[in-house]
């Protein structure tokens, strides 16, 4: 794991001298004044010292870390993958310092930003999430991160176990979070905004423009909007293919020819990636853009020392064969796949995955900075990366940037464009079989958007933490779409301000009504400006960002780098900025994406390229929870949210039973409540802390084994 750390506090009587050689803070670091005591993350590259510090923690490649100065007290640090130059970075750095803090987000790729302007620092987070900012208070000033748990380490944070509630119970809104996290006294800075800190005071403000609620803002025409993020696209993918190559560092030796083994394979067994450029192909198409892009761009072919040049090749293509789930739409999108991997430029790599890759196979894994779904998959995606390259395309994101929200159908509404409804409507209406209902599907859809557009925000919210605390007084549960639900009906419960998340059923009465009282004081706040879908969308892609960033962190292999290009800021903004007419349309996205790879010449696409996608992500976790029921019902034997008074472990281990058997229980808050246990009891075993020095003297016991560690508790 990779994150950056620093401070800034009301004095300035720091000693500039109390590093070691090198910066790496080997042999003193920054103290607290009041005190006089020293600490300083382990293992961290030290970026600038005082008065108010910056550190850079983990594997950083040295291309990762770029830092431009105009100035003793005037400077700019970006880590992570940005295509700007010096003087770009220069010229950001003058608009920061007047203020202009959205110049720091409009270069491409994934980066965070930090300028210093005197002792004023401001810290720029992601538009979508995927590389959030933490702070806390802490030594008469604030401490920042791009990670929370070692913020919670410094504080010593016990458990915030509202916000755990409030994470099962409503995952994808904003209201029932907050800024909370899963440690008490760390706090979360909103997509699209950054922290600014002078002398220890904070103030936290977004860089975006605001659109008002009363008059719409211009739209683009549909071919505009489409070529912006054909440009985007090629931006973000350039600006990782024009960036240095890397090899992974020294494996194991290779043994040699192995029956049935190829050198992907050996090299996989050894547990390194291939050098140079990779990319998913599973046939969607969002992964199939970006491979049939990288592969077509030009860049700068193998690494410095020379790997990844022979026989003209540049791009390494991997796809996934699940072996366990066996279907025909399955195979439709394989033999997809296997039609573009033709390319010359590209050379396949199929990963086939058994029993041993089903989700819930394997429990075991790393600590992640947050609890997520994707823990229980990690395995599955870990062993399609292994095969992969250093540096690996993904097209994780592509749905939530560019697909409609059904909410967004209210928006059309509050924009007098009724007539684009018909298409979406009658594509439910198709997509539900048919029946004596149909012909009713376009009006049922019609008055529920209506609904939702004449509904003021918060009314919205007061009536979902009103449903949240009927549920918790007759302990009945959240309701919420089983399995079994039309498309239909998933849409309609979408159309709200509000909704419980598929794990809320199985909460408790008081973990309800904590959640409901979280939504009570958000109403009392003043209302967002954006519109209803608008709004939902930008929490739906902000929750599945966070959960990108645990899968990183939960299937990372060393010296590989994963790229979720339509992550990026610039993507995101060109995305933003496709008319609502368009988006909602049936098939919107794969059109769109058509459009980019035609613009960008590649026009030889397989038949069916851009079909909805059959991949048996549900058959996969229907399967593998069959199949590791055993070992899932006894990890809630004694469930930690159990003891945090969270649910009821005979509840949630009935609920197994019955999900393995076949009923038609939401999968996915079964994964939710499973990967929070699986989150605490790895978090609450974990020995050691992210800092060292004289500050913490328990946490310096911890790390030398002298005493044995205080837990955190599991209390609210």
């Amino acid at each position: 794991m990779r994150w950056l750390v620093g401070w800034s506090s009301v004095a300035a009587s720091f000693r500039a001298d109390s590093y070691g050689p090198g910066g790496y803070g080997t042999a003193g670091a920054v103290g607290e004044p009041d005190e006089g005591r020293t600490v300083h993350p382990v293992g961290a590259q030290l970026l600038w010292g005082d008065p108010d510090p910056l550190w850079a923690v983990g594997d950083w490649r040295p291309d990762e870390i770029r830092i431009v100065s105009v100035g003793a007290d005037t400077r700019l640090a970006v880590l992570g993958c940005c295509a700007a130059t010096d003087e770009e970075l220069r010229v950001g750095l003058f608009a920061a310092r007047g203020g202009a803090l959205r110049h720091l987000s409009a270069w491409p790729g994934s980066y965070t930003a930090v300028a210093q302007v005197a002792r004023r620092v401001t810290v720029v987070g992601d538009l979508a999430g995927a590389r959030p900012v933490f702070y806390t208070p802490w030594a008469g000033g604030t401490a920042y991160g791009t990670a929370a748990l070692p913020l919670a380490d410094l504080i010593e944070a016990q458990l915030d176990i509202g916000h755990l509630a409030a994470l099962l119970a409503c995952p994808d809104v904003p209201e029932a979070l907050g800024d909370s996290t899963p440690y008490a006294g760390v706090r979360r800075i909103p997509p699209g905004h950054a922290l600014v800190l002078r002398e220890g005071s904070r103030e936290i403000t977004g860089y975006e423009p605001v659109a008002s609620l009363a008059v719409a803002a211009p739209q683009l025409a549909p071919a505009a909007a489409v070529e912006g993020v054909r440009d985007a696209l090629v931006s973000a993918v350039r600006a990782r293919l024009t960036a240095p190559r890397h090899a992974p560092e020294t494996l194991p030796p290779d043994p040699g020819p192995v029956p049935g083994m190829g050198p992907a394979e050996r090299r996989a067994a050894r547990g390194g990636p291939a050098p140079g450029i990779g990319a998913d192909l599973s046939g969607g198409p969002a992964s199939a853009t970006l491979a049939l892009l990288a592969a077509g761009l030009p860049g700068v072919p193998g690494t410095v020392l020379g790997h990844g040049t022979g026989a003209g090749e540049r791009l390494l293509a991997v796809t996934f064969n699940d072996l366990t789930v066996p279907g025909a739409g399955r195979q439709a999108e394989l033999e997809r796949a296997g039609a573009m991997a033709a390319n010359p430029r590209l050379h396949h790599v199929v990963v086939t995955g058994g029993e041993e890759c089903l989700p819930y196979a394997d429990l075991e894994g790393p600590l992640t900075d947050e609890p997520g779904p994707s823990l229980i998959a990690a395995p599955r995606h870990r062993r399609r990366l292994l095969s992969g390259s250093a540096d690996h395309f993904t097209g994780s994101g592509a749905r939530q940037v560019l697909d409609a929200h059904p909410a967004r159908l209210a928006d059309l509404l509050m924009d007098r464009q009724r007539r684009h409804l018909l298409r979406p409507a009658t594509a439910l209406a198709k997509a539900g079989g048919p029946s004596a209902n149909s012909l009713f599907v376009p009006l049922t859809v019609y008055r529920a958007a209506r609904r939702l557009a004449r509904t003021p925000y918060r009314t919205g919210i007061e009536s979902a933490a009103d449903a949240l605390r009927a549920s918790a007084a007759d302990g009945t549960g959240a309701p919420r779409p089983d399995d079994a639900a039309s498309p239909l009906s998933i849409s309609l419960a979408a159309l709200s301000w509000t909704r419980p998340g598929p794990a809320a059923r199985w909460l408790t009465g008081e973990a309800l009504a904590e959640v409901s009282v979280r939504l009570m004081a958000s109403a009392t706040r003043p209302a967002p400006s954006q519109r209803p879908g608008e709004a939902r969308a930008s929490a739906a892609l902000a929750r599945y960002a966070a959960d990108h960033r645990i899968l990183e962190q939960a299937a990372e292999v060393r010296s590989q780098r994963l790229h979720a290009p339509f992550l990026d800021n610039q993507v995101v903004r060109a995305c933003r900025a496709l008319p609502e007419s368009l988006r909602v349309q049936p098939g919107a996205r794969a059109t769109i994406l058509r459009t980019v790879l035609s613009a960008s010449g590649v026009r030889d696409l397989p038949p069916g390229w851009g079909a909805p996608s059959h991949a048996p992500s549900t058959a996969a976790a229907r399967a593998g929870l069959r199949q590791s029921a055993d070992p899932l019902i006894s990890l809630f034997e004694a469930p930690l949210l159990a003891d945090a008074g969270l649910v009821e472990a005979r509840t949630v281990r009935k609920a197994l039973r019955a999900a393995a058997e076949g009923e038609a229980l939401p999968l996915d808050g079964l994964a939710d409540l499973i990967s929070t246990e699986l989150w605490l009891r790895r978090l609450l075993s974990r020995r050691g802390t992210c800092w060292t020095g004289t500050a913490a003297p328990r946490q310096r016991a911890v790390a030398q084994g002298v005493t044995p560690p205080r837990r955190p508790t599991l209390r609210s």
